[in-house]
């Protein structure tokens, strides 16, 4: 249990937190002007100090270097005591648990960072392992180059230590290399220590610089956690050091950790700058649901269309043609990386309308491989009498071909030179002859039907919505579901492409056999939230984001989750859900 640290935002494993001292430090941050060591046991009996509510006092230790025979750590373990002061333990990655305190120090962070696997694996057994809601502090390994993937993986905080040694050895660190000052002709910076000229800049003024900056790319962290877009700045900035590179590939790698902790929406743009972008849990999550859960509720034929930059497609110059060629006698499907095969009634679910990618108008062959496996799995997986590639060359028919040698359905090809043509529009309206047009009410229900498959669980759709009717009080996308007798259910939410749920939904849904997210919680009525000392259990399955259903001995509620499952679960502080409705029992 922690008193002195509380998460108030994430950005997938990285964290916007406060340590609550006297005077609070918003985390990822320095420790070192807020942190007081006890001493190591090694050297000398410690006794156990008064502490302060200014300081995060490290208890007394005995610290571990890497690849310490676990036997040796075990017979040499301390005892931690109960202390009511803001507190840190000093652990190893391979014996972390919990002691009660609110951070806990790697002590054998020397010997994994640096090297990207160990990094990960460490990083992820003592996340693992210790309580979700303390920080977790690596000292004497931060950098101003490195800084930004430590707190990526999941790091809380850090010290100067390792900056300012470097600084005293003469070498001048920047965010993406580091120097012989020797070799500087002139002040890469201006930053106070390098207001002087070159010949007085000494290795005091050195290390004193290099403290500033890594204090300095620790601010631009908190402010791309604070726009969920650390991701993007983590692809361009690992680039600068080969270990870095591959740290943040091995956390992709580690799919299921970085998943629990990524929310399933937010407002920030995908950046798809980069081949690693088709990696990120937003787009391999988007991928896995189209295939998995996802399912096609019209009869008619598939159109394969191009991507546009304007989001949502429906919206840009290129796709209203498409439309006005189409007239809802096929269903429709836009194809782009990294996102891969987008259905027409998703195309406003997060990621679809959220991201930007650099158009050369060239596919590399991790795109057409990726894009090639998604409409592959889609097409497996649902039931049409043929699919139109309305398609440029090259690319996009690239994927086309590799994809109808391998499934079980006749392709055809309208494209002439471009898309937009007149001849090509003309070839796809002439493909599309005497099919039937499907209905504004069957479009509407099909679409909250998907929704309902691609949020909750396959096969949602048809649970929730195969006997109800669905009112529209405004043009689409602001779709309402209602009952036989008057009851609204659910609300389709624009800014995200979800379903948003009443009381009464939530009921409906709770009775359903479709997938359901609960928060249990004790014995209270919330109103507004419901924080994380309130919560009894939570299904592991939860993301931050999700709808939930929120119940207890004394209330039925529904509401948005702030946390994972097995954060709620764990938690002492912050909010666990933002509760939209709820009703006393």
């Amino acid at each position: 249990m922690t008193d002195y640290f509380e998460i108030h935002g994430r950005d997938g494993a990285a964290r916007l937190g406060e340590l609550r001292l006297a005077e609070s430090v918003t985390t990822p941050a320095l420790a070192d002007d807020v942190t007081e060591d006890a001493g190591s046991l090694w050297t000398a009996e410690r006794t156990l100090p008064e502490g302060s509510d200014d300081v995060l006092t490290v208890l007394p230790h005995r610290s571990f270097p890497a690849g310490t025979d676990e036997r040796v750590q075990e017979s040499f373990a301390v005892d931690s005591p109960d202390v009511d002061y803001p507190s840190a333990s000093v652990v190893s990655s391979e014996t972390a648990a919990d002691t009660g305190a609110d951070a806990y120090i790697l002590s054998d962070a020397g010997g994994f960072v640096g090297h990207a696997s160990a990094f990960r694996d460490a990083v992820v057994a003592a996340k693992e392992a210790l309580p979700a809601d303390t920080a977790l502090y690596l000292s004497g390994v931060a950098t101003p180059r490195n800084v930004s993937t430590l707190a990526y993986a999941g790091v809380d905080l850090v010290d100067a230590k390792l900056a300012r040694v470097k600084g005293r050895q003469g070498m001048y660190l920047t965010t993406e290399s580091e120097y012989f000052l020797e070799d500087l002709e002139e002040l890469p910076c201006s930053c106070e220590a390098c207001r002087v000229s070159r010949e007085e800049f000494s290795r005091e003024d050195c290390a004193a610089h290099n403290v500033n900056v890594l204090r300095a790319e620790l601010a631009t962290v908190r402010r791309r956690i604070r726009d969920g877009r650390l991701r993007d700045y983590i692809e361009g900035q690992a680039r600068h050091d080969q270990w870095l590179t591959a740290a943040f590939r091995e956390f992709d790698q580690q799919y299921g950790y970085l998943e629990a902790r990524t929310p399933v929406l937010r407002n920030s743009e995908i950046s798809a700058a980069s081949s690693d972008t088709v990696r990120r849990v937003e787009i391999q999550r988007f991928a896995e649901r189209v295939t998995t859960r996802y399912k096609n509720r019209f009869d008619n034929p598939l159109v394969l269309v191009p991507c546009s930059a304007t989001k949502p497609y429906s919206e840009s110059q290129s796709h209203s043609q498409f439309h006005d060629a189409i007239q809802f006698r096929a269903h429709v499907a836009s194809m782009t990386s990294p996102i891969g095969v987008v259905p027409t009634e998703l195309e406003l679910t997060y990621p679809a309308q959220h991201y930007d990618a650099a158009v050369t108008g060239r596919w590399s062959e991790d795109e057409k491989g990726f894009v090639a496996t998604v409409l592959r799995r889609y097409l497996e997986r649902n039931d049409y009498p043929r699919v139109i590639a309305h398609v440029p060359e090259h690319g996009y028919r690239d994927i086309c071909e590799r994809v109808e040698e391998r499934v079980d359905v006749p392709f055809e090809y309208t494209v002439e030179d471009h898309p937009t043509t007149t001849d090509s529009l003309a070839n796809l309206m002439s493909t599309l002859q005497g099919e039937l047009k499907y209905s504004k009410r069957e479009r509407e229900h099909n679409t909250v039907s998907a929704i309902a498959d691609y949020q909750l669980g396959a096969g949602a759709g048809d649970d929730l919505f195969a006997d109800v009717d669905i009112e529209m009080n405004s043009r689409y996308p602001k779709l309402q579901v209602w009952n036989g007798d008057g009851e609204q259910l659910a609300t389709m939410v624009p800014q995200y492409g979800v379903l948003s749920f009443t009381l009464e939904g939530a009921r409906v849904w709770s009775e359903s056999d479709a997938p359901t997210k609960r928060v249990e919680i004790d014995n209270f009525a919330p109103h507004g939230s419901v924080l994380a000392p309130g919560v009894v259990d939570a299904d592991d399955d939860v993301r931050v984001g999700d709808e939930v259903v929120v119940e207890g001995p004394k209330a039925f509620a529904v509401g948005r989750a702030e946390m994972f499952g097995a954060e709620m679960a764990e938690s002492t502080r912050g909010v666990a859900v933002e509760v939209r409705h709820v009703e006393e029992k």
